[in-house]
């Protein structure tokens, strides 16, 4: 019998979090690892080798045998490269050694990773640097060292060191804001992030078996199941039992790694769930929500599922996001979104609420783009995501008390509202905002919800995106307050929410962002509608970006338009192999599989017409004259993708390359889609050597 886990033993268990280094470290030290963790100070060397010594012993006890830098290099994944603590000596024998200077700095060869111009590929140096904010741990036998990553020069190569800049950059300017409103204690501001994580899971053997899922991670063709999600009966549906053993299994592993999972459920899609965690700084949530999806991954093969992490894998059903909730807080452990009793005399609370709403009209443009995939584009839209417009959701009681505000006008709240459901059951208080799920920037309370992000996209991105438009807005509001006598300043407040509603109000909507008349009506306000990568990703090193990335510290110019290529280059790259993968499986698989079946069905006819005395074998007929248009729509559509394939290789500048591959190759590919997906509805699955979307969806164990 399987032993209990006591999960309050195992938590944290693998992480030499701060209860550990309070055991193994001397105070001193210990003290100048959290200052420096806090404060971003250096550690000097004699410091760093006392920690690396104690990390090391307890990473040795735990069964480690090797050491990592553990980065986040522009792939969009993690990398690492292992090292033994192995050192010969001269006798013959080995120590077991971990220096500070390897503790604090690596190596690793940077030549293969995308840097899009920033260094030439023949130029291999590239360093990492120990992040000591985000606690190491052990995994597979290893320390894992989180760590930055730049250039030979001082380039970010990475998503950390942009996150952990603009980090600084909004806990600079609200501090600032905050000291000007009296709260001079508050040294330090936080952003904690909560990042909910869907994914789908499948038959390992019924993945293997698909070559789009493997190469692509989303299928390509494949016509719907007789049932899709149409019963809504797998949202929050009861666990299959070895579902349920995964998510024990997959909980348990996350807890050994400090990661705080939570919530669990189904989603809406058959064969798709969703996990979430609780708030953390948001440099750690990013690290571990990294790592969440890489053990994800490890625990569905262990049994026997593929875990597929793409924004689209299906179509007809809907796809993934990840789901961004972001708040700050400051050292004191206040949360500056939580309006509190009474919001309408809270005017902190009113000060940072206009801040990020200014920053979401302002910057628009930058948070879309901050979550601009390949993937993402086929699910931005759709009736399972919040549209490309970015618009920002109060809920009544706030957006009321706005307007209140912008008319001078006295807001009177009604006090709490409760709701009964039955007679039976206790009154429940209402919360002050709905959720809406077409948002895709919504306030849930004491936080706001960033619903665009992808699936399978690292949450540094929409995160160094959000802090660094906010930190611009917090700047531009502590200028205009801090003239302002004491005895004047709660009239300076009011004057500049009154100022910054009217500029900013067009950005707030809390209607359907579904429907056509919220496009029309977004277009009349003025607000942006990105659809695709090629039309957002060009904003990235649009002058108002580059100033205020430049502006707080965040990333360079050069470093912007290294980002801008490697966005570019990386769409490209993903619809290339899309492309390649459709062919081949079209010219290979489907092809088989009808030829296979036209045949089949022309004996059949043959056999019955000399039967009948040569009467009409009418079915037969029928089904091959269908299956004759589809194959004719297969070959055209095969040539002409072909063709544009070898176009798009022509075209050497890569936004023009990515507006080929988004008109041209993405419309070729759906109209011969089109004709496999009408060959396989009407062939038996039995004549494919692939699985078909009713195995796939629906033969979860």
């Amino acid at each position: 019998m399987e032993q209990e886990i006591k999960v309050t033993d195992i938590y944290g268990g693998m992480v030499f979090n701060d209860k550990q280094m309070k055991e193994r470290l001397p105070k001193d030290v210990y003290k100048t690892v959290v200052t420096s963790a806090k404060m971003g100070e250096h550690l000097h060397k004699d410091v760093a080798d006392v920690v690396a010594a104690a990390m090391k012993e307890w990473a040795i006890e735990l069964g480690a045998t090797h050491f990592t830098h553990w980065f986040q290099p522009m792939t969009g994944l993690t990398a690492e490269k292992h090292d033994s603590f192995l050192s010969p000596t001269s006798d013959g024998q080995i120590l077991m050694e971990f220096s500070g200077k390897e503790l604090i700095k690596g190596e690793p060869d940077a030549s293969s990773f995308p840097s899009g111009g920033l260094r030439a590929t023949f130029e291999a140096r590239g360093y990492t640097a120990w992040d000591p904010s985000s606690p190491a741990f052990v995994k597979d036998k290893t320390l894992y060292i989180p760590t930055a990553f730049c250039s030979y020069k001082g380039e970010a190569l990475d998503k950390k060191t942009p996150l952990l800049r603009s980090m600084d950059a909004l806990s600079k300017a609200a501090v600032d804001l905050l000291h000007v409103l009296g709260k001079t204690d508050v040294k330090h501001v936080d952003t904690t992030v909560g990042s909910e994580q869907e994914y789908f899971l499948i038959d390992k053997d019924l993945y293997k078996k698909r070559k789009d899922l493997v190469m692509c991670g989303r299928t390509l063709i494949g016509a719907n199941a007789p049932k899709g999600q149409e019963m809504e009966d797998h949202y929050f549906g009861v666990l299959k039992p070895k579902v349920s053993e995964f998510m024990h299994e997959l909980d348990k592993e996350l807890w050994e790694l400090g990661i705080p999972a939570k919530t669990k459920h189904n989603e809406v899609a058959p064969a798709q769930h969703e996990l979430a965690p609780v708030f953390e700084t948001a440099n750690i949530a990013v690290d571990h929500n990294q790592l969440t999806m890489e053990i994800m991954k490890k625990v569905a093969d262990k049994f026997g599922y593929a875990c597929l992490l793409h924004e689209k894998p299906f179509a007809g059903i809907n796809g993934s996001g990840k789901h961004n909730n972001w708040s700050i807080s400051t050292d004191t452990g206040e949360n500056l979104l939580n309006p509190g009793k009474n919001p309408a005399e809270n005017k902190q609370f009113i000060l940072f609420l206009m801040a990020v709403i200014a920053a979401v009209d302002d910057y628009q443009e930058l948070l879309r783009l901050s979550v601009a995939t390949a993937g993402n584009d086929h699910r931005l839209g759709a009736n399972e995501a919040p549209p490309a417009i970015i618009s920002v959701f109060l809920g009544d009681d706030l957006a009321a008390l706005l307007n209140s505000i912008e008319a001078g006008e006295k807001y009177s709240a009604e006090g709490d509202k409760k709701i009964s459901y039955a007679h039976v059951l206790p009154h429940i208080t209402m919360d002050n905002t709905d959720r809406n799920r077409t948002s895709p920037f919504a306030f849930t309370g004491n936080k706001f919800e960033f619903r665009a992000p992808g699936s399978s996209l690292s949450v540094a991105q929409p995160n160094i995106a959000l802090n660094a438009a906010v930190a611009d807005e917090l700047k531009k509001m502590t200028a205009k307050l801090s003239s302002a006598s004491k005895e004047n300043l709660d009239q300076a407040i009011d004057e500049l929410v009154k100022e910054m509603l009217s500029e900013h109000k067009k950005i707030i909507f809390n209607g359907n962002g579904y429907t056509d008349e919220w496009v029309a009506e977004a277009e009349k306000r003025g607000l942006l509608n990105l659809k695709s990568v090629p039309e957002a990703v060009p904003y990235l090193i649009s002058d108002k970006v580059v100033n205020v990335m430049e502006s707080n510290d965040i990333l360079s110019k050069e470093e912007l338009e290294s980002r801008y290529e490697i966005y570019l280059d990386n769409y490209n790259k993903a619809l290339h192999i899309e492309a390649l993968t459709l062919l081949d499986m079209v010219k290979k698989e489907v092809s088989e599989g009808v030829i296979s079946y036209s045949n089949d069905l022309s004996d059949s006819a043959i056999k019955k017409s000399s039967l009948l005395n040569g009467s009409a074998a009418t079915y037969e007929k029928s089904v091959l004259a269908k299956l004759d248009e589809a194959e004719a729509g297969i070959l055209k559509g095969v040539e002409k993708l072909e063709a544009d394939i070898k176009n798009a290789e022509n075209v050497e500048n890569t936004l023009e390359a990515a507006k080929y591959y988004h008109d041209t190759i993405l419309s070729d590919m759906d109209a011969l889609r089109e004709c496999v997906d009408l060959a396989e509805s009407i062939t038996p699955g039995d004549y494919f050597s692939y699985p078909t979307y009713d195995k796939l969806l629906f033969s979860l164990r």
